[in-house]
């Protein structure tokens, strides 16, 4: 996997702004396994977006501070927490869990789908920004994510990310809202795509590095205990590293 990194080096892009500091953000790969060939849920994004026009990406976007308030029905494998506190400021450890609600919380509003349990329990006294959930009854099981990759966007972009890659089965869907996908959404239109197939869409680069992390994944069984690359560039090159 070592020629991902090179080529995420060797991509084309624009370096001409003044260098931020990158956003949290998180995404969530939403596998469906019921049929012979695997297929991950994929959304194009609207040409008008000012972040990656026109391109196929999974479900995401950045860290809200009300995601630490998320009602949960499970925490975090230990393993996946222990992933997501590394390399990062202790004093930043402890938003491990609101990054994986964020990322279910994106996926919520992005397609519609909600990822949990029914726990009407767990959501009775939510923050109000999860009241999309509590009205359903469906609390987080932050149990059932995967990390899948960490990555970070090369400084001087416009825009810049420090975005974890979880990964869910589709059966963890419990509930879908209409008309959240169409013309004048974030998302013009969703599709179940092979990994194999999704690698000829238009991707960002990143992107196909994630889905080529996520079939290697895949092949060595899933497990949790699989290290996690991480993704970032120094001295004008990126390095994966695994953590």
């Amino acid at each position: 996997m070592n020629d991902l990194a090179a080529r995420l080096t060797a991509a084309e892009r624009e370096f001409g702004t003044t260098n931020t500091r990158p956003r949290d953000a998180a995404t969530l790969i939403v596998v469906d396994r019921s049929q012979k060939v695997p297929t991950v849920l994929m959304g194009r994004r609207h040409p008008g977006q000012r972040f990656m026009p026109g391109k196929f990406v999974f479900p995401g976007g950045r860290l809200e501070r009300s995601d630490a308030a998320a009602p949960l029905a499970t925490p975090l494998h230990p393993k996946v927490e222990e992933r997501l506190r590394a390399r990062i400021p202790a004093a930043a450890q402890a938003k491990a869990p609101a990054l994986a609600a964020a990322a279910i919380r994106e996926t919520a509003e992005e397609t519609g789908m909600l990822i949990g349990v029914k726990d009407p329990a767990a959501v009775r006294h939510s923050h109000p920004a999860w009241s999309l959930f509590a009205n359903h009854g469906i609390a987080l099981d932050l149990g059932a994510l995967h990390l899948v990759a960490r990555a970070i966007t090369p400084p001087r972009r416009p825009v810049r990310f420090d975005a974890r890659f979880f990964a869910a089965d589709a059966g963890a869907i419990v509930h879908r809202i209409d008309g959240i996908v169409g013309p004048d959404a974030e998302f013009v239109e969703l599709a179940w795509v092979p990994i194999a197939e999704a690698k000829h869409y238009p991707l960002p680069t990143i992107t196909q590095a994630v889905l080529e992390e996520l079939e290697a994944r895949t092949a060595a069984g899933f497990g949790h205990d699989l290290p996690v690359p991480f993704y970032y560039m120094r001295r004008g090159r990126f390095h994966r590293e695994l953590i």
